[in-house]
């Protein structure tokens, strides 16, 4: 598993992930690039879109989330860090920080309704940033992120190997879960979820299915989920140091498409194991029948002990022929 780029953290995590029949994903950086970049900006009456913006990425410039790192991109002005103070991140709802002595708030709609301000919808596909400033509306900014170049074939391949099910978890909007789970072929999808209702939604999950299920997330907020499911999956490229610590195995590249490929070694080497130990036990019990009745020569003794071990290592090599050898 190693030569193809997936760490696996022990034996039992490879013998879980074979039997696993419903694979549940984050989206941000997982099914997505995670690469975001800010399309458009929407500002209300009395204020400006370069205001909006460049407030926005003050409040969000201690942030290594990819949505904060678009926005600090997008702005023009300098980041000057003595601006901001009392700097609050709000955990599944956004930013809250006093810039130039105002206070901003930047983040989803539940972050707008804890502040009980009215926010307006978008239609523009993508992430919708609300901002407020000094509690007034100030306007919203459309953050779009697209598919990794491999995720639909990452689903189809893992439905083609008979994985039940397939479910995208995610903190954004309806409409943008929408549209990348349609796009992706994913039997379903959650939107606008807690980290503790990505818990929630796992544990619901697991009740439901007979098999394992495996959870593959990049994200610090994921950490939960990913201890939580039977197989915990992280992108090891560009997922928080936390997920990857609490993920039970790590795709090194992070491409969707190495969980089929990890799933396909599992099963091999399970399949494996199963061989070496229905051909050891038959093999010695025929030899201990004959060894009682007397008519077991001491080279079939040998070949029952010394043999089959042999024998058995040689298939177990098997396991040494990746998929990146095929390649």
């Amino acid at each position: 598993a190693s030569k193809c780029g997936i760490l696996v953290k022990g034996g039992n995590y490879l013998e879980a992930l074979a039997k696993a029949d419903t694979v549940v994903f984050d989206k941000t950086g997982t099914l997505t690039k995670g690469t975001f970049a800010v399309s458009a900006v929407h500002p209300e009456a009395g204020f400006e879109a370069d205001q909006v913006l460049e407030y926005a990425a003050l409040a969000e410039q201690y942030s290594t989330h990819p949505i904060a790192v678009s926005l600090r991109e997008a702005c023009k002005s300098g980041m000057d860090r003595s601006r901001v103070s009392n700097v609050e991140e709000i955990a599944g709802h956004g930013i809250m920080a006093e810039v130039d002595g105002k206070r901003v708030g930047v983040g989803n709609s539940r972050l707008m309704e804890r502040q009980s301000v009215n926010w307006l919808p978008c239609e523009l596909p993508g992430t919708i940033v609300h901002v407020t400033i000094d509690g007034f509306y100030a306007g919203h900014i459309v953050i779009a992120d697209q598919p990794k170049p491999d995720a639909k074939e990452a689903i189809a391949q893992l439905k083609a190997m008979g994985v039940k099910k397939t479910v995208m978890l995610t903190g954004d909007t309806k409409e943008v879960a929408h549209t990348v789970a349609d796009a992706l072929g994913l039997d379903e999808y959650h939107a606008e979820l807690l980290p503790a209702d990505k818990v929630a939604r796992v544990e619901e999950l697991l009740k439901q299915e007979t098999g394992k299920l495996a959870f593959v997330g990049d994200g610090i907020n994921d950490a939960p989920v990913l201890t939580r499911a039977d197989i915990g999956i992280a992108m090891g490229g560009l997922g928080s140091d936390a997920a990857i610590e609490a993920a039970d195995i790590v795709l090194m590249d992070d491409q969707p498409t190495k969980i089929a490929a990890a799933i396909r070694i599992a099963r091999k080497t399970v399949r494996i194991v199963r061989e070496n130990i229905v051909f050891a036990l038959t093999v010695k019990a025929i030899v201990l029948v004959m060894g009682a009745l007397g008519k077991a020569p001491m080279w079939l003794a040998v070949f029952a002990d010394v043999g089959v071990a042999f024998l058995a290592i040689l298939n177990a090599m098997r396991c040494l022929y990746t998929e990146k050898d095929k390649k």
